[in-house]
């Protein structure tokens, strides 16, 4: 199973995939997709969705897991984060990906087992979760790899039923911890009631 995360932003927006057997979860790619500052927003807007949309096609993931909007310095950054998280999701759409959402601090208890975690932790955590020589980079690809793991753990083991030891087995052979059993969001359950 394939799992592509997104950590969305307007002028810097971070991917991850990752892979697993149902044991081992590792790298597939990982990166960041930059705009210049000074293009108009719209355009930059248009540049992220046909990198992801590119980068989904080429993945094949299975599905995309997205970092929801929490919280942000002001009106004018939720926005420009919502409209960047937007484009994210249309590509995933438009590329057949079902999508699922989890909150920053969701993801970092994931990964780290702390919600209010550092970037650096975060980092240092995926570099081993993965059996990386060294901690992804940028911070955007990183924390769209959390997101990507934080999916995989959210996932019931093989078999269908959920036990307190499951969880995904990284490369070092030790088992991470599961975070406990809710159900992710997707985005078919905002979908509205059809009226007659």
């Amino acid at each position: 199973m394939r799992i592509f995360g997104i950590d969305p932003g307007s002028e810097r927006t971070g991917y991850g995939c990752v892979e697993t057997d149902g044991r081992v979860a590792r790298l597939v790619l990982c990166g960041a997709i930059s705009v210049p500052a000074a293009d108009p927003f719209p355009q930059r807007l248009a540049h992220i969705h046909r990198k992801l949309l590119a980068l989904l096609h080429g993945c094949a993931p299975d599905c995309v897991a997205i970092e929801t909007l929490f919280h942000a310095a002001n009106v004018r950054s939720a926005l420009r984060l919502g409209h960047a998280r937007g484009v994210a999701v249309l590509a995933a759409i438009e590329a057949g990906c079902p999508v699922v959402e989890y909150t920053p601090a969701e993801v970092k208890r994931a990964v780290v087992g702390y919600g209010r975690a550092e970037k650096h932790q975060v980092q240092q955590m995926i570099k081993l979760l993965l059996g990386l020589t060294k901690p992804p980079s940028p911070h955007d690809a990183a924390d769209a790899l959390a997101v990507a793991i934080c999916h995989l753990h959210s996932m019931p083991p093989r078999g269908g039923i959920r036990d307190a030891g499951s969880g995904i087995r990284t490369n070092s052979g030790s088992r991470t911890p599961d975070p406990g059993s809710r159900v992710p969001r997707t985005w078919r359950q905002y979908r509205p009631p059809t009226t007659g």
